[in-house]
């Protein structure tokens, strides 16, 4: 059973910088999707940034392209969200994910919920302005 642990989140002003991590255990790192999430109070959950695990491809939405990275240690089985020039639309409860079928989520899209086995319990985010 896979399980994954975030970390990372606290509060800090519009303009700042965090970086979430994430490790996994109990599933096959290497070759799956990962992918961090978030929720805001009465939102939808939202995908913001995935990568594939093999080849280290990394996916973002259009929120948040040219503010955040995600990437990866491998070894240590960990994922990694590095936010820069926080707004504070990006206040939120952080989650990250795996996907363990490489080949649906390459059919559906890496941002999408249902590409996901197991989940974080998440990581606040809170950011003022």
């Amino acid at each position: 059973q896979g399980r994954l642990v975030e970390s990372g989140g606290e509060s800090v002003q519009a303009g700042g910088s965090l970086t979430l991590s994430c490790r996994g255990t109990g599933y096959t790192y290497s070759g799956a999707y990962m992918g961090w999430f978030r929720q805001s109070p009465g939102e939808e959950r939202e995908g913001v940034a995935a990568i594939y695990t093999g080849a280290g491809r990394t996916y973002y939405s259009d929120s948040v392209k040219g503010r955040f990275t995600i990437s990866q240690d491998k070894v240590k089985n960990t994922l990694y969200l590095q936010m820069n020039s926080l707004k504070p639309e990006d206040t939120a409860l952080y989650y990250c994910a795996a996907g363990t079928s490489p080949m649906y989520c390459m059919r559906i899209g890496p941002l999408l919920r249902d590409c996901y086995d197991y989940w974080g319990q998440g990581t606040q985010v809170t950011v003022s302005s």
